[in-house]
């Protein structure tokens, strides 16, 4: 194997979940080996600044890697720009990254998957990024691909990355009066895009995700999946920033644990596998799953609750 790729981890104010996805991922085989590089993001008010406070006086604590640094940001960034410029900081310094936020929790091989698809896709000019979590889907293979990334553990390189990639007005030019394009994006990486990249564009949200996704998508790049998850999201809380309510997304998480991986060339996934890709971002399938889990684990009344929250 090269030379492990340095970590990334973003935190804000979740102690709890910090605290867990800090403990996992010392659990990785190849935390000893791996610099960890901590961003901190600044308090938003008054009302944040103990939270914060509290975090950081946590990771001056953190051990178990080779090397921990720790950079705290006098400014509240928001997740965002400080995903954007910490990762670029990073990136054009070690010419690789993987990249963590403090809801993440890793199986202790994530960092071995990690390393040795940086490794084997680092000269290949179809991929752009490697993906730890994964959705379930019926595939026969250890891993897949697809145009659609995704924002839970992720890795990439120097030569796939750029601040511009994110610019507003770069995008925007790319998507104004073509109709067209957004349609593509919407059938090939999920009907959700097209409506989250115009909010992105008009300050609805600011997410720095949609951005990378349309990246991929209009320069036909690829990111790499494991078939088995190695990362679980444990952020959706109502308190969360940017998940919030129940997680409609399944996935099976690796509890093999193996040490080594075999990766392929790009195979487009068939028809009936994307399909069951795509299911997961339609309106549909997670009003249907939102449903049907309250009602299994809740019961009416919070079923009543929930929906009147999430729809009226």
């Amino acid at each position: 194997m090269n030379e492990l790729a340095p970590i990334c981890l973003f935190t804000y104010n979740r102690i709890e979940e910090t605290i867990q996805t800090v403990s996992a991922l010392k659990k990785n085989y190849l935390a000893k080996e791996s610099d960890l590089i901590i961003f901190s993001d600044g308090h938003k008010d008054e009302s944040t600044k103990k939270k914060v406070t509290e975090i950081r006086n946590y990771l001056k604590t953190v051990t178990g890697f080779k090397t921990v640094k720790i950079k705290e940001s006098e400014i509240n960034k928001g997740l965002a720009n400080s995903i954007i410029h910490g990762v670029s900081e990073v990136i054009y310094k070690y010419g690789k990254t993987i990249v963590l936020e403090d809801d993440l929790i890793t199986t202790p091989n994530f960092l071995n998957f990690m390393n040795q698809a940086l490794d084997f896709y680092k000269d290949d000019d179809t991929i752009q990024s490697i993906n730890g979590f994964s959705l379930k889907i019926n595939n026969p293979e250890n891993i897949y691909f697809h145009k659609r990334t995704f924002p839970w553990g992720w890795a990439t390189w120097k030569n796939v990355w750029s601040q511009r990639l994110f610019d507003k007005d770069y995008i925007q030019n790319k998507i104004t009066d073509n109709p067209k394009l957004l349609k593509k994006f919407n059938k090939i990486c999920g009907n959700d895009m097209a409506s989250m990249l115009q909010d992105s564009m008009s300050g609805v949200n600011s997410s720095w995700y949609v951005r990378w996704v349309f990246n991929h998508f209009s320069n036909n790049k690829y990111s790499v999946y494991p078939t088995l998850s190695k990362v679980v999201n444990i952020g959706f809380m109502y308190e969360s920033t940017h998940c919030n309510g129940i997680n409609t997304y399944i996935s099976e998480l690796d509890n093999k644990f193996n040490m080594s991986f075999t990766f392929v060339k790009l195979k487009e996934l068939d028809k009936d596998m994307n399909k069951e890709f795509l299911r997961y971002f339609k309106k549909s399938y997670k009003l249907f799953f939102r449903i049907g889990l309250l009602k299994n684990l809740y019961g009416r009344k919070l079923l009543i609750n929930e929906i009147k929250r999430k729809f009226f």
